[in-house]
């Protein structure tokens, strides 16, 4: 069976669970809190802006003025998208990153606007890298663990399989989970 075989299977399961153990505790923490609502904190700032003409919602206006006022006070931008985000006839940018949330909307005075500079807690930030808020380095760095954490469940299933007395069970597991998994979606 040469690369499959049972001892280079279990150092490789081994191996590559220990190197991705600490971005999956990070990923199962929370995950569990946020289910139950625990995203972390925000410490928020406000400022007025004003402006010389009412702002309109384009997109590219509010990142160029978000962006200039953080020039002003030497903040990187978030590493996150920007975004429009529109709620019956008003709208504000939202641009969320991992160590920070930028919003930038209109005020009842069509030549104020407001920014908020919305830093996260610590819990907060591993919340938003969870999210995929973070910059490109940990967009791939997830998606590696997600490959990892995949090939870490395929060669256990294998591992077991190759063990005729484990073969039963390991069948009987499976089919018990997609049942399970099939239970939950409906039943959600």
């Amino acid at each position: 069976m040469g690369m499959l075989n049972r001892s280079t299977l279990m150092k490789a399961h081994a191996l590559l669970a220990a190197f991705i153990l600490p971005v999956a505790i990070m990923f199962f923490i929370t995950g569990a809190l946020y289910t139950w609502g625990i995203k972390g904190n925000y410490n928020t700032t406000a400022y007025e802006l004003n402006l010389k003409k009412p702002i309109q919602g384009e997109l590219a206006e509010l990142v160029a003025l978000a962006t200039k006022e953080l020039q002003k006070q030497n903040i990187d931008p978030p590493s996150g998208q920007p975004k429009i985000k529109k709620i019956g006839t008003s709208f504000k940018l939202e641009w969320t990153g991992s160590q920070m949330d930028i919003i930038v909307e209109p005020t009842s005075q069509p030549l104020i606007a407001m920014l908020q500079i919305k830093n996260t807690s610590w819990h907060r930030q591993f919340v938003q890298l969870h999210k995929a808020k973070g910059g490109t380095p940990f967009k791939v760095y997830a998606v590696a663990f997600a490959v990892a954490l995949l090939l870490l469940l395929i060669s256990g299933f294998v591992m077991a399989w190759q063990m005729p007395k484990l073969r039963k069970l390991t069948l009987a597991s499976a089919i018990f989970g997609i049942v399970v998994f099939v239970v939950m979606v409906v039943a959600s």
